[in-house]
């Protein structure tokens, strides 16, 4: 399938994808530390700070989901771009308006099947 964007569109949407996915790694590296296993010795710390340091591994968890989630759909969207396929619904096979691409590169879908 020909892409329906230049090739310079198509060079400026891999940069953005290949940034993204260097930020969400540069993010989970750094956040890494509060997703260790909170300890359960009472000695070091009370009851409420250990209930409070689980809330935290938790959000920090979920947050570090979410990256993954987004990492893959990025790679994804790079693969679509290496297959020939970038910029083309993968529910229906139509054009993903260029705004769309715009605002989130690692789109899958045009609007209609989002």
């Amino acid at each position: 399938m020909k892409s329906p964007f230049t090739k310079k569109q198509l060079v400026q949407y891999r940069e953005r994808l290949e940034v993204l996915i260097d930020e969400l790694d540069a993010l989970d590296s750094m956040t890494k530390e509060s997703r260790r296993p909170v300890e359960l010795d009472q000695t070091t710390q009370g009851r409420l700070s250990r209930m409070d340091a689980l809330q935290v591994q938790a959000m920090q968890e979920a947050t570090a989901d979410r990256r993954r989630s987004e990492k893959a759909r990025a790679r994804a969207a790079l693969e679509r771009m290496d297959a020939g396929d970038y910029g083309y619904c993968v529910s229906c096979g139509e054009d993903i308006p260029a705004k769309r691409l715009d605002h989130d590169p690692s789109t899958p879908t045009c609007v209609d099947c989002a």
